[in-house]
């Protein structure tokens, strides 16, 4: 892995509802002027701009110094029995990459897919190779754009932490994405400043420092019951343990992006980022 980033950004998953437009392009001056580092871009509904945009996204980013992921649609599903449905599952991935690319995006994180009737092992080996395939085109295509698996909520969904650790170890060029809220609602513990500080521990130690230096995160507060995830809290109105999760990337000077999905996600963005500041200063 390179490291790219040179501190925590923060910044919100989609347009902030406080924004007077509802578009990406619009959405990046909202961002600066909330004094927010980072925009994750959602094709989740499906990759619907045009090339001229996202070169205008581009422009704009780089000049107001934000910078931006994107997140695939939600309909990837790589362990799909129908082959048709993996196929499209590649396109999605493909035409993320391609458009993130034009838009000036680091990173596509994506959902990779459900157990269905298959074994954990069995769902594994397939979204493996199903990856392998994607990443393969993007090489040949010279696509820069880093695939990043994102950790799931739901255990019905494959994406454990553990799994997701072990693909990126196997699979050249495919990095995680961390959401914290997803880790804790899984399993339903992974909620105290050492969960979290031997979280970022074991993924520097499978994957390497350079994991810790150009980290994507997801975070949310998160209502979960006996299957995992149910939906997204505000961060003060979940029982997320969120200031222990903070001086955890403190302490461990963890770099990148943290994108807030939280339902006022600009709110929480900020809030973080001040808790952040906070905790810095004091260090």
């Amino acid at each position: 892995m390179t490291s790219t980033a040179k501190k925590l950004l923060f910044g919100t998953a989609g347009i902030p509802d406080s924004a007077p437009q509802t578009s990406s392009l619009s959405a990046l001056s909202h961002i600066h002027e909330l004094d927010l580092d980072c925009l994750e871009v959602e094709f989740v509904r499906g990759v619907k701009i045009g090339n001229d945009t996202a070169a205008k996204i581009r422009e704009k980013a780089m000049a107001l110094d934000i910078r931006l992921s994107v997140h695939a649609p939600y309909y990837v599903n790589l362990n799909s029995p129908e082959q048709g449905n993996r196929l499209q599952s590649h396109d999605h991935l493909l035409r993320s990459a391609r458009m993130g690319h034009l838009c000036g995006a680091k990173c596509v994180v994506f959902h990779s897919g459900y157990y269905g009737a298959s074994t954990p092992e069995q769902t594994y080996n397939v979204i493996k190779k199903e990856l392998r395939e994607v990443l393969s085109v993007l090489k040949s295509e010279r696509n820069p754009v880093i695939l990043r698996i994102e950790t799931m909520g739901k255990r019905s969904q494959f994406g454990s932490l553990d799994e997701v650790l072990s693909l990126c170890q196997e699979v050249e060029s495919l990095e995680p994405c961390l959401d914290f809220s997803h880790i804790y609602a899984r399993e339903g513990k992974a909620n105290s400043y050492l969960d979290f500080y031997r979280i970022l521990k074991k993924v520097e130690k499978r994957l390497g420092r350079s994991a810790l230096e150009n980290i994507h995160i997801h975070i949310s507060g998160i209502d979960f019951n006996q299957k995992g995830e149910v939906k997204h809290l505000n961060l003060e109105e979940s029982d997320f343990h969120y200031d222990e999760w903070v001086e955890a990337l403190k302490d461990l000077e963890v770099e990148g992006m943290v994108i807030c999905e939280s339902p006022g996600r600009e709110t929480d963005a900020r809030m973080l980022k001040e808790l952040y500041r906070f905790y810095k200063l004091k260090s």
